[in-house]
């Protein structure tokens, strides 16, 4: 076999891998040294059995490791995770779910409105799918099942919700994202803003006028269980206002250049202490729990971008990444058709993996072709930030149906879920569309705050 052959064999066994249940991370790794040893083998003999260590893959593997330790763009990363894990545990999500039904009580699907609007918010502040979608699924879920609101509409709103985290900034996908591709994370939150906030206000509109049409989905509230008004206000103020501030205040200072990300993520998680200890939330067993949270998720980070980027440079060295080129380039495409095709791909590598093995392993297969087709980076990591929202949307491999599934257990099955998504996920293609058709919903704002971009 040849060298971009055995790249192609290496990529199918690691997706076949995946599929029969094998973490993830180390799966990486494992294939990558396995791989490596043959792609760097020195030809030396093996006559001792120090021998066996004499390859360049380990090295590789040493510098890989060394290279996400002292990334400084990472570092952004656990402290989000700390303020979203702070946040969780600080009951403030319950008090601004609430809240924002109350208020939004007059709408068809007001409940679903809420979630979504609780969603939104909460994952700004959290960026973690599935804790976004677990903790709705235990606080949503209830509330609309009690509300006699359709089963497979009610998990298809928490499903779809709890993926905008990893596209509203501030997204530690954008991070991740900005740290492969050599981007200014500045530039990528700013391009993120309109997008995220189109997507979220699609799925709302989604959400009213299916429930206006089909009221069955959704039966309005009691309004003997409405309190007063100056109550919905006061509740409102003192749930979503707070901590809509802090998200903005920490957004602000990224956009405005006053702060780097981890530095706003350094306030943030500071705000979000200051916040629990507002709402008297603020314990030392909660803390704790949310460093262990930290220190575990950042963990797993930072073992999954070892593997990645050891297997993502064993699988070029092999010519896998120029082989696939070749094949695209060979095609001679106008840009849009390379567009539509490398988001097709995207969208088809969404079924059996998660967001950070497609950026990491595959998202550099199309870098370096956006010169040879004219297109801005900061445009296809748009289009590429929505179509990884399908990662989490798209049956088999669905992951945010199975969160929700995880904590609902019996309550709903798994095709009921993915019935429930599906409708979102046609908003999710919508909305990429929109944005090919008006480049400027995610070029105009980075383009205002940070001057034209110039290649």
């Amino acid at each position: 076999m040849t060298n971009p052959e055995v790249a192609l064999l290496m990529l199918g066994l690691f997706i076949v891998l995946v599929m029969l249940g094998f973490p993830i991370a180390f799966t990486l790794l494992a294939m990558g040294v396995g791989f490596g040893y043959y792609a760097y083998h020195q030809g030396h003999p093996i006559e001792a059995f120090s021998d066996i260590f004499n390859n360049n893959i380990f090295y590789l593997v040493n510098q890989n490791t060394y290279s996400v330790m002292e990334n400084a763009t990472l570092v952004a990363i656990p402290l989000f995770l700390f303020m979203g894990y702070v946040v969780e545990r600080a009951n403030i999500v319950d008090k601004l779910f609430v809240s924002l039904y109350m208020a939004a009580r007059n709408l068809p699907g007001s409940l679903a409105i809420a979630a979504l609007l609780t969603c939104a918010v909460f994952s700004t502040a959290s960026g973690i799918v599935g804790a976004v979608v677990t903790l709705m699924g235990l606080l949503a879920f209830p509330a609309m099942a009690n509300a006699n609101y359709n089963k497979s509409f009610a998990s298809g709103v928490i499903c779809a919700g709890g993926t905008l985290g990893i596209l509203i900034p501030p997204s530690i996908m954008l991070i991740v994202y900005a740290a492969i591709a050599d981007l200014s994370p500045l530039r990528l939150y700013a391009a993120a803003m309109f997008p995220g906030l189109l997507l979220a206000g699609l799925y709302i509109v989604y959400v009213i006028v299916r429930v206006w049409f089909t009221p069955s989905l959704a039966p309005k509230p009691d309004m003997k269980d409405i309190p007063p008004r100056r109550e919905i206000y006061w509740n409102l103020l003192v749930s979503f206002v707070p901590l809509t501030v802090l998200i903005m205040l920490v957004l602000g200072s990224i956009l405005g250049g006053l702060a780097t990300p981890p530095e706003a993520a350094a306030m943030g998680a500071l705000g979000g202490l200051v916040l629990a200890a507002l709402y008297r939330s603020l314990s030392w067993q909660k803390v704790k729990e949310s460093v262990f949270l930290t220190a575990k998720s950042t963990a797993m980070v930072c073992w999954l971008f070892v593997g990645s980027w050891t297997f993502a440079s064993v699988f070029s060295y092999l010519g896998g990444h120029d082989l696939i080129a070749e094949w695209v380039t060979s095609f001679d495409l106008q840009p849009w058709q390379f567009l539509i095709l490398a988001q097709l791909i995207i969208f088809l590598l969404g079924w059996p993996l998660e967001w950070s093995e497609i950026l990491i392993i595959f998202v550099p297969i199309f870098l370096p072709m956006l010169d040879t087709f004219g297109v801005n980076p900061y445009f296809f990591a748009m289009l590429v930030a929505l179509n990884l929202q399908t990662s989490f949307l798209t049956p088999p491999m669905a992951m945010s149906a199975y969160y929700l599934k995880g904590v609902l257990k019996k309550q709903i099955e798994l095709m009921e879920i993915f019935r429930g998504i599906m409708p979102y996920l046609g908003i999710v293609i919508l909305t990429m569309v929109l944005m090919y058709q008006f480049p400027g919903i995610a070029l105009w704002l980075p383009d205002y705050l940070f001057g034209t971009y110039i290649p």
